[in-house]
This record gives structure tokens, C-alpha cells and sequence, in this order.
């Protein structure tokens, strides 16, 4: 079967992660490509993958400028920059990766969905809790069932404190107008994951949440607009002198710097100084939540919950399925699922092995598509573009009942 060549658009730190992954399937895949404006960025990614001059683009537009020359594109731009090289890509006959959201609004979502199934192109949408060992053994009690039918599901998304202070506030997830609501751009992953495994359309939802803390309301009195600018403000969990040199956040030091490579603290230092990453958490533009809360009910009476949170200490989510034969906890971070049994009044512990981020997902995601974009069948889960903009709506929604104070949304009459 031949080499799927790949091209790279954008080049930040989920193009590396895909790339990275797909590579590694030694002679399934061929990188042969990339479009990235950051020449820092772009060299990184030159140098790791042997690229000539030729193929490593300043912009997407120069990519679909020339007669298609590869089979795949993964478009791993920021979320308002998806559709334009999403609908190029379609109209030159490219299958996608696309990482999510699929866009910032739900007609651009369908209209993505409609060019590529009438151009008989595929995209899979980057959902990649799908493909965890984690996930992927819940599903699997599901549908051997163990727990019986499905009655209610509590999902948490614990997001992280610092993660939310790095990506959500000091980052490019912020601005809702610069990127898109907090519930799609973070949590577009687990609604999906929640319909996925509950396996039923969701009639109604609801939504409350607001962003509490991160807000000026809060700032520390006298605080500089920078951590760097001598705050002496002593119990700050968001001190950039603290987050960001040494430690365990080796992705948060080289997202603010821009590269894929290790960066050093000088670097970094020159960074928190002049970037974004650098801003006092509490004077900064952000508008998104840092917290929200969705119920929903399914099909067939089943009701749901999902929470989103910025103010825990670790970066995973846990869950409980409760069912009529039984129940089913899980927790990401330890890779463990915990089976009751109704019947025989017993517990069953499962322990599952994931290598890699997103709890095996990104290495998941990989393997899968290759088998994908092959041709291949029996390829389980897979979130091609229907399914995703489908799911999609679930977020759009729930922002919408946001907005207007919890008002319930009728998913029937929804059109975004």
C-alpha cells in the first residue's frame, strides 16, 4: 500500500504532535511539506523533517497555489483560521486532518461539511479522546453491556489552573472574537466524547457559567501589568517567574516562546518580557469562562452533566456512567476504570496503558487515520466531518443558553 504524503498548515505545537506521531509509522507516511508564517517555526520544522526550501511555505494560499501535490493536509491553524484553508483544501481534492473546532460558527461548520461530502473528500475532525485506550475501554463495556442501559453521565473537564492562566487568559483561547467560545475551543472534545459513548441524539440543553476570577475585579493592589516588572505580590499561583523557568511545564515554556525546540531561559526570559505570556493574569483582555456547567437530555430519557473547570490542580477529566446493571467511574489521570456490578454486588478494576499526550490520544489519532485516509475498514470511532459538526452544535448551544441566562435549547430547532 503506498506512502500517504502529508502536507503541514501551521506549524505551532498540535501540527508538531501530529506530524510527529504520523512520521513515526515508519514508511506509512511522508511529510513532504509545510506552510507556516513564523520562520522560526518554519525552520524547526524544516530541520526535523529534512524538508527542502522549495516545500516550506510562508502561507496556506501558496500551498493550494500549485496542482495538489500530496494526499493529506493537516490543518492545525489557530480556530479562526480553519475554514478558508478547510474550503481550499476541499475544492483541490485533499482528505484533511482538521484540528478542532472545525470553525468558530455552526454555518461554517455545515458548510465545511457540505463542500467536503458533495466533493467526496474525508476529514477527520481532531477529537482525540476518541482514540484513547481509556475511552475506547469505556465504549467497549458499553456496548458488551456490562452496566445495562445507560441511565445518567457526569463528565468533569479539570482543566488546570495554570493551564487556563497559559492558554486561556494569557494565550490564544482568550478573546472569544479572536478564537472562539471556551466550550469549543476546550470542550468540543468532550461533548463529543459524551454523545459518542452515550450513543443517542440530544434532544434539549442548558447552560450557566461566567468568567469569576480572572478578571480585574481581582487584580492584587498595585500589581504591574507585567509579572516581570517587579510584582511583589508573594502568593500569586500565576507568577510568570515562577510557571515558566525549570519545573514540569516544559510545553507552556515552549508555547511562550514559539518553538518546537527546547527553549533556554534566556529565551524564555525575553519572552515573559516582550509576549503575551508575561501579562499579569488579572490585567489581561481575556473574555472567556472559566467555568460552565451544561445539562442535556438524550434520547430514550437519558439525562447528562458536563462541568468545566479552571480551578483544579491537575489538567483531565473524570467521569461517571451510571447504568441499570451497574456503573462505570473513570479518572485520566490514572488510567484506571472501576466496573460495579449490581448483581453480584462487586467491583472490577481496569487498568489501561496509554503512551503519549491527550492520554494516548494523539498516537491514536494517528494510527487511526493512516488506516483511514488508506482506505482501510473497520477503523472503530472514527470523528469524520458529519459526525464532528454534528456534535459541534452541542457547543454552539450550550453558548447560546449561556448567554441568555440558562434558557433552554430545543436541538431539533437549532441552527446556530
Amino acid at each position: 500500500m503506498k506512502t500517504l504524503k502529508v502536507i503541514l498548515i501551521g506549524a505551532g505545537l498540535r501540527g508538531n504532535v501530529y506530524s510527529d506521531w504520523a512520521a513515526k509509522a515508519a514508511g506509512e507516511v511522508q511529510i513532504v511539506g509545510v506552510a507556516e508564517p513564523d520562520e522560526r517555526r518554519r525552520k524547526d520544522f524544516q530541520k526535523k523533517f529534512n524538508l527542502t526550501d522549495e516545500v516550506c511555505l510562508d502561507t496556506w494560499q501558496e500551498v493550494f497555489s500549485k496542482e495538489k501535490w500530496a494526499d493529506v493536509v493537516m490543518i492545525c491553524t489557530q480556530d479562526n483560521m480553519h475554514y478558508e484553508p478547510t474550503i481550499a483544501a476541499i475544492e483541490k481534492g485533499y482528505d484533511i486532518l482538521l484540528e478542532k473546532p472545525i470553525a468558530p460558527t455552526a454555518k461554517e461548520c455545515r458548510d465545511i461539511e457540505k463542500a467536503a461530502n458533495k466533493k467526496g473528500v474525508k476529514i477527520v475532525v481532531c477529537h482525540v479522546l476518541r482514540y484513547t485506550p481509556l475511552f475506547r475501554e469505556i465504549k467497549r463495556i458499553l456496548e458488551n453491556g456490562e452496566i445495562g442501559e445507560i441511565v445518567q453521565m457526569v463528565h468533569n473537564e479539570n482543566v488546570g489552573n495554570t493551564h487556563h492562566a497559559h492558554s486561556f487568559v494569557r494565550g490564544n483561547w482568550g478573546i472569544t472574537s479572536k478564537s472562539s467560545p471556551m466550550i469549543l475551543a476546550k470542550s468540543c472534545h468532550d461533548l463529543d466524547i459524551m454523545q459518542w459513548l452515550i450513543d443517542k441524539k440530544c434532544l434539549r440543553l442548558s447552560s450557566f457559567g461566567s468568567l469569576k476570577h480572572f478578571n480585574k475585579e481581582n487584580c492584587p493592589e498595585n500589581a504591574p501589568m507585567r509579572c516581570t516588572d517587579g510584582c511583589e505580590e508573594v502568593d500569586c499561583p500565576y507568577d510568570t517567574r515562577q510557571l515558566y523557568y525549570g519545573g514540569d511545564l516544559g510545553w507552556f515554556r515552549k508555547a511562550a516562546v514559539g518553538t518546537s525546540e527546547e527553549p533556554t531561559d534566556e529565551d524564555v526570559d525575553n519572552a515573559l518580557k516582550t509576549g503575551p505570556y508575561g501579562r499579569c493574569v488579572y490585567q489581561c483582555d481575556n473574555d472567556v469562562v472559566d467555568h460552565q456547567v451544561v445539562s442535556m437530555e438524550f434520547e430514550d430519557g437519558v439525562t447528562a452533566i458536563f462541568s468545566m473547570s479552571s480551578f483544579t490542580p491537575d489538567i483531565s477529566r473524570s467521569l461517571k456512567i451510571m447504568g441499570t446493571k451497574g456503573q462505570i467511574k473513570a479518572h485520566q489521570d490514572s488510567d484506571t476504570i472501576i466496573v460495579s456490578d449490581f448483581i453480584s454486588r462487586k467491583d472490577k478494576e481496569i487498568k489501561v496503558t496509554a503512551e503519549g499526550g491527550h492520554g494516548g490520544g494523539d498516537k491514536g489519532i494517528a494510527e487511526a487515520i493512516i488506516r483511514y485516509f488508506k482506505g482501510g475498514t473497520g477503523v472503530p470511532g472514527v470523528s469524520e466531518i458529519s459526525i464532528s459538526a454534528d456534535n459541534h452544535m452541542l457547543s454552539f448551544a450550550a453558548e447560546k443558553s449561556r448567554l441568555s441566562g440558562g434558557k433552554v435549547v430545543e436541538m431539533s430547532v437549532f441552527e446556530g
